[in-house]
C-alpha cells in the first residue's frame, strides 16, 4: 500500500499538518498508522469531515 506523510496530505487536502495529526490521533482517518513518531496515511484515504461545522437543512 502507498502512503503519504502529514505534509503531503496537508497539501492534497488544503488543511494544516497539525489538523491532520489530530485526525490521525483521534482515529478519524482510516488506515493511518504511526511508525515511530511519523504518521503514515494511505494515499487513497478520504479527507475527514470537519466536526466543528454544523450544517442546517433550510
Amino acid at each position: 500500500m502507498d502512503y503519504m506523510t502529514l505534509k503531503q496530505a496537508s497539501e492534497k487536502w488544503g488543511i494544516s499538518p497539525r489538523m491532520i495529526n489530530y485526525y490521525c490521533s483521534e482515529g478519524r482517518i482510516s488506515g493511518a498508522e504511526k511508525m515511530g513518531k511519523v504518521w503514515l496515511i494511505p494515499k487513497n484515504a478520504k479527507k475527514p469531515a470537519d466536526a466543528r461545522r454544523k450544517f442546517c437543512n433550510r
